[in-house]
C-alpha cells in the first residue's frame, strides 16, 4: 500500500513523508492529481536496485564471468537414428 501527497503537503510535510518511507510504506507524490515521483526507504530502492545473480541472460551474454554455476557444454550425443 502507498500514501499519496500533494506536492505542496509534501514540501510543507518532508520531515513526516521520510518517517513513513523509512517505516517501509511508499510514498506517492502528485501534480495535479497524477503521480509525479515516489518516495521510498534507501534500503528498499537499494533492494530493487541491486545486481540480480544467476540471470540466464547474463551467463549467455557473458559466459567468461558466468562462473561454474552454469554448464554451458553441449552433450555429444547425436540423437537416435531414424530411416527415412
Amino acid at each position: 500500500m502507498h500514501t499519496e501527497w500533494q506536492l505542496q503537503e509534501a514540501k510543507n510535510k518532508l520531515s513526516q513523508l521520510i518517517k513513513e518511507a523509512l517505516s517501509g510504506e511508499v510514498q506517492v507524490v502528485t501534480v495535479h492529481g497524477k503521480p509525479a515521483a515516489v518516495v521510498l526507504s534507501a534500503a528498499e530502492y537499494a533492494r530493487l536496485t541491486r545486481p540480480r545473480r544467476g540471470k540466464l541472460s547474463a551467463a549467455l551474454l557473458r559466459p567468461d564471468i558466468a562462473g561454474d554455476d552454469l554448464d554451458l557444454s553441449r552433450s555429444p550425443d547425436t540423437g537416435r537414428e531414424i530411416q527415412l
